[in-house]
């Protein structure tokens, strides 16, 4: 998305926020939209992080019900004997 808009627009955003905000409040605006960026990195990471946990989780479960199923398979198939 920001690959298209170049050097110069970018210097006309910053004009365009200078004018807008003006010089006092740009610092405190760019260190909000920081802090939120960082917030919102640091949520999409939490979210994947659980999101593979739970796969994880769920790829163990599968796996234990297989083992289970096999041998109770295989106990029925020793009690016919």
């Amino acid at each position: 998305m920001l690959s298209n808009i170049g050097i110069p627009g970018l210097v006309l955003i910053f004009i365009l926020a200078l004018i807008v905000f003006g010089p006092k409040k740009l610092p405190e605006l760019g260190r909000a939209v920081g802090q939120t960026l960082s917030e919102f990195k640091k949520s999409a990471r939490d979210l994947t992080s659980d999101i593979v946990k739970e796969i994880d989780e769920a790829k163990q479960d599968a796996t234990v019900q297989v083992l289970t199923s096999d041998v109770v398979k295989k106990v029925d198939e020793v009690k016919k004997m």
